[in-house]
């Protein structure tokens, strides 16, 4: 995901809101790679403190940040809508999941952290317990600036880490609101904001005890191989290509409602976006019609706007990229953009899109999707793997038994059923298979087991 107005190698940035151009949030010069290290450094200093406070306060602290969170709703919607230009109804919503996950994460510190065994033989006890890693790196997406960043440092601070964040440029300015909130509760060093570009994730990765990465598939195969090459933990998650599948025996109407918000909510800028709408036998023709009625009907606009589902993309590159591909498609239906200066491109639905072409291969990040034919179930799970990414499958049917058959086949990492491909659990594990997602699970129980290693303590009298 790059930033809006410099090259990779920049080190001064600008935000600005995608639905006004002319309105700058930030402008930061990047500190560097040695700025960052020390930032690590003091991270790491601040950690035993951290973890030796006990569970009651660390629960304590993730308990007030989320009652923080709730007290300033209003203002971080409102950042959202205007940094990122994301629809005012999924700015609230973002916020109150944000505050949610920290008081979900604020009950860990009191799970239990290891078991007792007995010995092979003689006296003696068998402990296993996991510890904190340290300093846990933390490099996210702009596209939810203050869900992701908490779904990462909430376990991670619950299970005794330390957190230094860097954020994606374009989410600055909600990045820095969030740490405010945060280091007016913590103790210093325990939460820390680096931001900036490459140099800066580039040294995060050199210094931080354990990496989570949620951005690009190109982006994060770079953080796997040098997280890797250092041999500490680290999870990515990645893009995506995803599919609904419709069944003939689907309510048409209402599938034809899910997957059109899911193709161009937030103008499709989410990694579980539906991008390929598979179409089994005699339902082609009805889910034809009702989608495309249904895309053509999505209110599209200024992101404040409460009625808005479809606001601009997040800088002019992504929306010329999304324009780029529709050149040698059948457009089958198109929605309207509105006249002014965002970054904006119409909700899309084409067809008869010819095998090889981007949008059946890569993650275009836009509001459009492609409208694909299957002879049956069978066959519109074979084209739904074969992509190279496996991060989400929609199924719209009556037949639960059926689609729980047909769906034992499909290689991605999570599977909706009569639901849009879009919505998270932050209970539950979260992530994708193939070029999706590398390493643990997010989210749920997993996630504090990513931020934490096992370890065997043998006890003998």
């Amino acid at each position: 995901m790059t930033t809006q107005q410099k090259p990779a190698d920049a080190t001064s940035f600008v935000s600005r809101n995608p639905a006004d151009p002319s309105d700058v949030l930030a402008e930061f010069t990047a500190p560097g790679a040695l700025a960052t290290a020390d930032a690590t450094d003091r991270a790491r200093a601040a950690q035993p403190g951290w973890l030796h406070g006990g569970a009651a306060a660390r629960s304590s602290a993730l308990s007030a940040i989320a009652g923080a969170v709730e007290a300033a709703a209003d203002e971080l919607a409102a950042l959202a809508v205007r940094e990122v230009g994301k629809p005012i109804a999924e700015a609230r919503a973002e916020v109150a999941r944000t505050a949610a996950i920290w008081r979900y994460y604020a009950q860990a510190p009191y799970e239990p952290t290891g078991a007792v065994h007995e010995t092979a033989a003689g006296p003696g006890l068998l402990l296993t317990r996991r510890r904190p890693h340290g300093v846990a790196g933390l490099i996210t997406p702009w596209n939810f600036p203050f869900a992701i960043p908490s779904w990462k440092a909430a376990p991670a601070l619950a299970a005794g880490n330390t957190v230094v964040l860097k954020p994606a440029p374009e989410a600055t300015a909600c990045a820095l609101r969030l740490t405010e909130i945060a280091q007016q509760i913590l103790p210093s060093g325990v939460f820390t904001l680096v931001p900036g570009g490459p140099a800066e994730g580039g040294a995060l990765l050199s210094t931080a005890d354990v990496v989570s990465f949620t951005g690009s598939t190109a982006v994060g195969a770079t953080v796997v191989r040098a997280a890797t090459a250092r041999g500490i933990p680290v999870q990515a998650e990645m893009g995506g290509l995803n599919a609904a599948i419709v069944l003939p025996d689907a309510d048409i109407e209402r599938a034809a409602a899910h997957i059109a918000s899911a193709i161009a909510g937030y103008a499709g800028q989410k990694c579980t976006a539906t991008s390929r709408v598979i179409a089994v036998g005699a339902a082609l023709e009805p889910l034809r019609e009702a989608l495309a009625e249904a895309v053509r009907a999505l209110p599209v606009g200024d992101p404040a706007d409460p009625a808005t589902v479809c606001g601009p993309l997040i800088s002019a590159w992504a929306r010329d990229r999304v324009g780029a591909v529709h050149g040698d498609v059948a457009v089958l239906a198109a929605g309207a953009t509105p006249d002014g200066p965002g970054w904006y491109a119409a909700p899309t639905l084409v067809e008869k899109v010819p095998q090889g072409h981007r949008l059946l291969g890569e993650e275009v990040f836009g509001p459009i999707a492609a409208l694909l034919p299957a002879d049956d179930l069978a066959d519109a799970v074979r084209i739904s793997n074969s992509v190279p990414y496996g991060l989400v499958t929609s199924v719209h049917t009556a037949d639960l038994g059926a689609a729980l058959h047909g769906l034992d086949g499909l290689d991605t990492g999570m599977v909706r059923v009569n639901a849009p491909s879009t919505g998270v659990d932050f209970h539950l594990p979260f992530g994708g298979a193939k070029a999706s997602a590398h390493g643990p699970r997010e989210q749920g129980h997993a996630a504090t087991e990513f931020f934490t290693s096992s370890r065997t303590y043998t006890l003998t009298p």
